[in-house]
């Protein structure tokens, strides 16, 4: 089972070098990429239900055992975020072979999503911190490539504002990891976990800032979103579903697992400014999604707005837990209390990105459809959609009300999640700002329903003539639309699995069994000398972590 993480990451690599030279043969990358993406939704379902009851698996890159080598990391949140990457990956690859006809520059966007794809499931199983730097890297490389393809003004423009901020946050990343590891010596997750434990908690967090500003760049975070709505509605739809569904997530994962595995003892200090930041990010998303006329752009600033929710829930985690610390030895009943909510918003966090990335990710393939069977996503072009093509307004409708968070969609689940743990923990205030983004999106969903689909079409649009779909544009969105049905369905097993990676990243303790040895485990902390530590131990060395 601990060669499984490799597959999510050197299959889609392979295929990328494959569907390379095959510029000319469009289809048969489709293909490829197409099988290439099933590998690794099939490596990840494995992973999955290996980590479903809470087990955690490390696999040694190299046979280097950790702290010394690289190691890939499963535990149930990153099985949960690499089964998503494959089922985005997969509906996707569906998708782009369905309309490869009209996708500007289709010879090159094969290879650089298989590779973008890979860069994804590398930054979700890593251990190391700098490992990570090089996934962001990766798919920074892949992401403005496949901006620019097709080369039309509107995507370079956005491309520049794009890149530009992204190669800031990977300049603060580089730098931060730099700091870090001249003081603390080493760029093992874990080991940094035990490490941070010993730091000043002051000094800590003049380290956790550099490097959470770099994440919160990646996930586009007030105020450093503006790079998102400049650029996600001007590459082909494939490539903007691809988007929407991951890049920011690999942000916000980034800050929830340095968040939770290495400033432990700063909870105090870093909760409330990552609820302020959560509330206004929410706002600030909302507001500008409700001021566009284009489909693609209200989806692109409701990305910013979703995720503020995201945020809500780490925010709430935090805090709770640091009140509950303070509280633990005058008021017990308080404190668990307190770690109750502080639980249920870690889960619903989770919650929240899991339900996001779906209903994300099919309303921009939608956004796709209806450019495709159109010619436009430009509200005032469009109407009369559910007159000539009644599947896609259905589809819509499911999606658009499961991002509202409308019964019994999955948005419902994950909203209600963390409005209970927000009310739990007395964040009354978060809570307020949370229902009235709600509410907004909502608005901006109905927008596009009454303008898009309602509506009379325009008695001007020359591309009113109803154009087919198509079964394989139609068939990745079905499966999402039913995704997003199925969660809100089953509700309960995705938030035990929820529950159970919040669980995971609020002890730590299994995480850092899993990559270290027991024996480096006691002399960080203190409890064995050096020499008895190692004198069993010997870099390049594989003992085998597995699940714990």
């Amino acid at each position: 089972m601990n060669w499984l993480p490799i597959i999510p990451i050197l299959i889609p690599m392979l295929g990328a070098v494959i569907t390379l030279p095959l510029a000319r043969r469009p289809r048969v990358q489709a293909s490829i990429a197409i099988a290439a993406c099933t590998a690794i939704l099939g490596a990840a379902v494995a992973m999955l239900a290996h980590t479903w009851d809470g087990d955690i698996f490390a696999m040694e890159m190299g046979g280097w055992e950790a702290p010394w080598g690289i190691v890939l990391v499963v535990d149930s949140f990153s099985a949960i975020m690499v089964t998503l990457n494959g089922i985005v990956g997969l509906c996707v690859a569906v998708f782009a072979a369905a309309t490869i006809a009209d996708q500007p520059g289709r010879d090159a966007q094969a290879p650089l999503s298989l590779m973008l794809l890979a860069a994804v499931s590398g930054a979700f199983m890593t251990g190391d911190l700098f490992n990570l730097y090089v996934w962001f890297e990766l798919m920074l490389l892949s992401s403005f490539v496949l901006l620019t393809v097709g080369g039309n003004r509107k995507q370079y423009e956005g491309a520049l504002k794009y890149v530009a901020l992204n190669l800031l946050s990977s300049t603060i990343f580089l730098a931060a990891a730099g700091l870090i590891y001249g003081a603390l010596g080493t760029l093992n997750m874990a080991q940094l976990a035990l490490r941070f434990d010993q730091m000043d908690p002051t000094l800590a967090v003049a380290y956790a800032a550099p490097l959470l500003v770099a994440f919160a760049i990646k996930a586009a975070v007030f105020p450093f979103f503006n790079w998102l709505p400049a650029s996600y509605h001007t590459p082909p739809p494939a490539v903007s579903a691809l988007f929407a569904g991951l890049l920011t997530k690999v942000g916000v994962y980034s800050m929830i697992r340095a968040g939770t595995l290495f400033f432990r003892n700063e909870w105090d200090v870093l909760a409330d400014p990552i609820l302020i930041i959560a509330c206004v990010t929410m706002l600030t998303g909302v507001l500008g999604a409700v001021a566009q006329n284009d489909m693609r752009r209200i989806l692109s600033f409701h990305i910013v707005s979703q995720i503020g929710y995201m945020l809500m829930g780490l925010g709430i985690g935090m805090a709770a837990f640091a009140q509950a610390d303070a509280l633990a030895n005058t008021d017990p009943t308080a404190a668990a209390a307190l770690r109750t909510a502080g639980s249920l918003g870690m889960a619903g966090a989770v919650f929240y990105i899991l339900h996001h990335i779906i209903a994300k990710t099919n309303l921009f393939l939608i956004a796709g459809a209806v450019m495709r069977v159109r010619g436009s996503s430009d509200l005032p072009k469009l109407g009369g959609l559910i007159g000539t093509h009644p599947h896609l307004a259905i589809l819509f409708l499911i999606s658009s009300l499961a991002l509202a968070g409308i019964p019994i969609f999955s948005g419902f689940w994950a909203k209600l999640t963390l409005v209970r743990a927000g009310i739990e923990g007395g964040y009354t205030g978060v809570v307020t700002v949370s229902l009235i983004v709600s509410l907004l999106t909502l608005f901006s969903m109905t927008k596009i329903w009454s303008n898009a689909f309602w509506r009379t079409a325009p008695n001007d649009d020359e591309n009113a003539a109803p154009r087919p779909a198509g079964w394989g544009v139609l068939a990745p969105i079905t499966a999402m639309a039913g995704l997003s049905i199925a969660i809100g369905v089953w509700a309960g097993p995705m938030f035990g699995v929820s529950a159970r990676s919040a669980e995971q990243l609020l002890s730590r303790e299994d995480y850092i069994n899993a990559v270290l040895d027991p024996s480096i485990i006691a002399y960080e902390r203190g409890e064995m000398s050096y020499e008895e530590a190692f004198a069993n131990v010997e870099p390049g060395s594989s003992h085998g972590h597995g699940g714990h």
